[in-house]
């Protein structure tokens, strides 16, 4: 504002007559000075008209949300009624654009594409809003009829009533549910509006060979670890404050067989667009590298036993794919081509490792030297060898890296090595032996954005973990796993069960004293952690793959059999599968441990688990805002919730990881635990998502859109 006050002051100064000008400069220069008495006496005045102009100009400007200052937002929003809300997704973060997008709606409000845009954009979820009095079964005025469309009984020829009962797409008629929306028991009723949601997300993972069966080379799977894996539809994006409708497109929702056929059947005609199959969409199946026509694509079910998969292609080069199982096939006898494919799996958060961003987390200096896999080196020992003890190794695909002696990785001293996905990339790495990790004094090693499994050579015996951290001529100070799976009981089988050979297994072994381990949104199965080292866990899960399993301790007792307490651990977030037994537990806030004994755990004498999560030190250390199993020994605790027989439990979609919902609480979890964290949020690893506080925002935000009159009900699809 420095300019104005300037030209003003010049302006008014020079507005008086030459000759009361030419005297003031006068008595200026007499007295040795810039300015006469009256050019100074003037610029005093014009520096307050110029406060007083920038003031009635900022009156002005407080008039409009996008100009005015930050403190008047709340009244201009008070003035229309907004309500103030968590702000947990980045469309509603902004005080100032949720004021201005509420003046927007408010011109279309009671409208269902505002309830849906709302709705997608307070949660962060894919939406979709549905009046449900379209979908009554009615006697309808034949003169006077406007729905012809909506039968009484629905065309069962057609796959598409079967498809989508009892979803957000449901365009069966229904008879009339008498139950309120509003407590989400009824349905189907004039005066209610359902507002369907899809929390899970659909992540990519982008030309990745598929994964050839033993004995049977026609037949293939999508997942790398060889498991049944269901395809998601990658939603298209609709545009901000469209007037149309969510479709089945539009959400991350589970890609059936019937959609995928159709939409490759009108891309073979010519009748429509590409939906589903296709670059930048949800599915593309490549072979020898070469994009695979939609002609060649026949969606199928393959399911049946391994080895007899019902539907296999007799011969030419169809290629068979079954969304709903993840598996693909060939006919017998073609050529040994190598099939790859672009697809998307379901996930409630971005953690694990994957195609999402993660270069934020990346802890390697600039000016340290990287090699990358593929390109500088063809594997990742290779890589690794080439670094001398300090640097980088980069995987810049989601490829899958067969090691089957395992990888060494020795940090120099004061050195840092990172073994990491490049953004937007998760390889899978599979393991024949453990990743030992040994480190000089001050020496870090980090790891992100893998997914990790075991693949051993027939006859090989298995490794003491997975990643292992040895006590002998070991002086590693820091170990990071960030944004990384090992998979939980080491692999898994085709039904997403794990591996029952490696179970109790750990996944991570830290024998050697002294060691920092840091746990940054993970998925790994058993922790053991020697008694002279700390762990920091957060977002993360531990998984045992059982609750009456070992989640961590320190190691086993040659002598007495039982366990040795692990060193201190610190918890932020974190759901916990399998007994615990630490040293101390420095700090432990929203977390959930499920933990049973068994009867051998108790059975001796002294018992070799006298809880199922035990801290040694009651003295020191805190848990607070967690779920904690019955009996448990701890120190002091606040606001806990204590498993008990008809008391608050946690109810999981599942515990087996491989399933999309994989640790995901249930919405009909009691309050006590889903609104338990210290901020209101869940408890456990997908605490950081504050998913009560997006439902919580929700509906205070329908409350405003909502016509009077008229009810509204939430249900979750995923």
């Amino acid at each position: 504002m420095s300019t104005p006050v300037v030209q003003q002051r010049q302006t008014l100064f020079y507005l008086l007559p030459a000759l009361y000008r030419l005297r003031d400069a006068q008595l200026a220069s007499s007295a040795g000075v810039e300015m006469g008495p009256l050019q100074s006496l003037l610029s005093v005045v014009e520096e307050q008209i110029a406060i007083l102009e920038e003031n009635v100009n900022q009156l002005y400007d407080d008039q409009f949300i996008e100009t005015c200052a930050p403190w008047v937002v709340p009244y201009i929003g008070d003035l229309i009624g907004y309500q103030s809300i968590h702000g947990i997704t980045s469309s509603v973060d902004s005080p100032r654009a949720e004021v201005a997008s509420t003046i927007g709606f408010r011109r279309r409000k009671g409208t269902v594409p505002v309830l849906e845009q709302l709705a997608r954009d307070v949660t962060g979820w894919g939406a979709h809003a549905v009046e449900f009095f379209q979908v009554l079964a009615t006697t309808q005025y034949i003169r006077n009829h406007t729905r012809l469309h909506n039968y009484y009984a629905p065309n069962l020829r057609r796959w598409q009533p079967r498809e989508y009962i009892d979803t957000g797409f449901d365009k069966t008629a229904h008879k009339v549910d008498v139950r309120r929306i509003a407590v989400e028991r009824g349905r189907y009723n004039v005066q209610n509006i359902g507002i369907f949601l899809w929390s899970l997300n659909a992540y990519s993972i982008t030309q990745t060979p598929l994964v050839q069966l033993s004995g049977a080379p026609q037949c293939f799977r999508f997942s790398s670890l060889n498991a049944d894996a269901p395809l998601f539809n990658n939603p298209i994006e609709l545009e901000s404050e469209t007037t149309t409708l969510a479709g089945p497109e539009n959400v991350p929702n589970y890609l059936s067989r019937h959609v995928l056929c159709k939409d490759i059947t009108q891309i073979q005609t010519n009748s429509a667009a590409p939906v589903y199959y296709g670059p930048g969409l949800s599915l593309v199946v490549y072979r020898n590298g070469s994009l695979q026509d939609p002609a060649r694509i026949q969606v199928t079910n393959l399911s049946g036993a391994d080895g007899s998969w019902i539907n296999i292609p007799a011969s030419g080069n169809t290629i068979a794919v079954d969304p709903e199982l993840g598996r693909v096939a060939i006919a017998p006898g073609t050529p040994k081509d190598t099939l790859s494919a672009t697809w998307h799996y379901g996930f409630n958060a971005a953690i694990g490792g994957g195609e999402y961003p993660r270069s934020a987390t990346f802890l390697a200096s600039p000016d340290q030297a990287i090699v990358r896999v593929p390109g500088d080196y063809a594997t990742i020992h290779e890589a690794l060898a080439a670094l001398s003890g300090d640097g980088v190794v980069e995987i810049s695909n989601s490829a899958i890296y067969s090691e089957p002696s395992g990888l060494n990785i020795n940090v120099r001293a004061n050195g840092h090595i990172e073994l990491r996905a490049a953004d937007e990339s998760r390889p899978t790495l599979m393991l024949g032996g453990a990743i030992s990790i040994t480190g000089a004094s001050e020496s870090v090693f980090d790891i992100n954005g893998l997914l990790i499994s075991y693949a051993p050579p027939s006859g090989t015996t298995a490794p003491a973990a997975l990643l292992h951290v040895p006590a002998a001529s070991n002086t590693l100070a820091n170990l990071n796993v960030t944004h990384c799976t090992v998979v939980p009981g080491w692999a898994l089988q085709s039904n997403d069960d794990p591996q029952t050979a490696y179970a109790g297994l750990p996944s991570l072994l830290v024998e050697a004293s002294g060691v920092t381990v840091q746990i940054n949104q993970s998925i790994l199965g058993p922790l053991w952690l020697n008694g002279q080292s700390t762990a920091s866990l957060t977002d993360s899960i531990l998984d045992a793959t059982d609750p009456t399993l070992v989640a961590c301790i320190a190691g086993i007792n040659s002598t007495t059999k039982g366990p040795i307490p692990s060193g201190a651990l610190t918890m932020q977030g974190c759901t916990v599968i399998g007994k615990v037994y630490a040293s101390l537990l420095s700090l432990v806030s929203d977390c959930i441990f499920l933990a049973e004994l068994t009867e051998a755990d108790v059975s001796t004498t002294p018992p070799l688990w006298n809880a199922p999560l035990w801290a040694a030190r009651q003295q020191q250390g805190c848990v607070r805002f967690s779920f904690v199993p019955a009996g448990s020994i701890l120190p002091r605790n606040y606001e806990c919730v204590e498993q008990a027989a008809g008391g608050p439990a946690p109810m999981f979609y599942s515990l087996r990881y491989g399933c999309p919902a994989y640790a995901k609480l249930l919405p009909t979890t009691d309050p006590a635990i889903r609104q338990g964290a210290d901020d209101a949020g869940e408890m456990g690893a997908f605490h950081f998502l504050l998913a009560p506080l997006r439902d919580a925002d929700l509906r205070i935000r329908l409350q405003e859109y909502m016509p009077v009159g008229l009810e509204f009900g939430i249900f979750y699809q995923s």
